[in-house]
């Protein structure tokens, strides 16, 4: 006998009422793409649960891979029998004698099954018994256990288990639409991904890169935050503008002070049109309130009219510190960290507006013809697809 299956437990999934089908649909294409290197191992989903069938092989590779997944509230290893009393008596005497250091346990028992001819009060005293009886030195403590061993009989079969691992929690990747993140290469951006992600988001990313003021270790750089993403999710499409020559205009022909606002609604001005070419829906970026000078809430305002299309901003109430523990925990920190600067970092005024006013910025945006710039910039975007198995770049044109 031997755990030969993962039981899926959902969380918010569940109050999705009419919707959840496609919510667990989504998990299992997603599950199964993330297991597609081991060939042997199946998900499937029974009514109210799914459950990964190992079939020989190891459990703690897949498990981990699992814990990436967003949609998932927790997971057990889980013993699969018929139902039948002794063989359910047997798989809970060995689930209990896998654990260390067991000095008392709880039986828990739900039966689904109500065919089944012993209710789930009378199987935790039957199992309970069962188990005193063949070990020593243990004892049931309903209260404060070292082991809670949770028995389900359902339709099909009992599935025993005797741990419960944290999930990632969130929706299936994929069930929110599409969003085109703002990717800088600070800390900031590769977290709203992540939390994003975490809201059923499927990811596209846009960077705006300005050699030779940004090299290309800048732009590999934000390629490796991408394929961390992919961790949690699917690949990622990376949109590569060629910013130089727009950077250049903008601070050579604006005032100073505004220089940064109207370099940010260029920004968007760029990502809204990859948006309409890719139907992606919002934007996302890494801003907070504050943080900056483009980060005060007037900053925000006048940035915003550019654009019609929602802003995800999911730092938004979060302090630095909270932010960079999610980068350290998501592998993100260490490589947002490195020593190569974005076009955010490179031409900074010496004193931003920190309350750009929208009629001084479309001013001093009328008084200059940004557009064949905008457009050279758009048509010169290189799009790179990050694969989650080897992160390996796939070239192509996007206009």
């Amino acid at each position: 006998m031997q755990y030969d299956h993962i039981l899926i437990r959902y969380g918010e999934m569940a109050l999705k009422g009419k919707n959840i089908r496609s919510f667990i649909i989504k998990l299992q294409e997603n599950l199964q793409a993330k297991l597609k290197d081991f060939p042997n191992v199946k998900v499937k989903r029974t009514q109210g649960r799914m459950f990964i069938l190992l079939n020989g092989h190891a459990p703690d590779p897949i498990i981990a891979i699992c814990q990436k997944v967003f949609g998932i509230q927790s997971l057990s290893l889980a013993i699969k029998v018929e139902n039948d009393l002794d063989k359910i008596k047997e798989a809970a005497l060995y689930a209990l004698k896998q654990g260390e250091n067991i000095e008392k346990f709880k039986m828990s028992v739900k039966r689904i099954n109500k065919g089944f001819p012993h209710g789930s009060q009378e199987m935790n005293q039957i199992l309970g018994t069962h188990l005193l009886v063949n070990t020593e030195d243990i004892t049931v403590d309903v209260h404060q256990p070292d082991m809670e061993i949770k028995v389900e009989i359902r339709a099909e079969a009992t599935y025993i288990t005797s741990q419960n691992l944290p999930g990632a929690g969130g929706l299936p990747v994929g069930t929110s639409g599409k969003s085109l993140l703002l990717l800088s290469g600070g800390i900031d951006s590769p977290v709203a991904g992540y939390l994003a992600m975490k809201r059923g988001v499927q990811l596209e990313a846009i960077h705006f890169h300005s050699p030779p003021y940004t090299s290309e270790r800048a732009k590999q750089k934000v390629l490796d935050l991408a394929k961390k993403l992919t961790d949690y999710g699917k690949s990622v499409t990376v949109h590569i503008v060629p910013f130089t020559k727009l950077q250049q205009e903008i601070f050579r022909e604006m005032p100073d002070s505004y220089a940064m606002t109207i370099m940010r609604r260029m920004m968007f001005r760029i990502a809204e049109s990859v948006c309409e070419k890719e139907n992606i829906l919002s934007l996302t970026t890494g801003e907070n309130l504050g943080q900056v000078a483009s980060q005060t809430m007037e900053s925000m305002h006048t940035i915003n009219e550019v654009t019609n299309y929602p802003i995800i901003r999911p730092l938004i109430s979060m302090d630095k510190q909270e932010v960079i523990d999610i980068s350290h925990k998501i592998g993100t920190y260490d490589i947002s960290i490195l020593p190569y600067e974005d076009c955010c970092t490179i031409f900074v005024p010496k004193a931003p507006k920190t309350k750009p006013r929208k009629d001084k910025v479309n001013h001093y945006e009328s008084a200059y013809d940004f557009s064949e710039t905008i457009q050279e910039a758009i048509n010169g975007i290189e799009t790179i697809k990050i694969t989650p198995k080897t992160g390996e770049s796939n070239f192509e044109d996007l206009f």
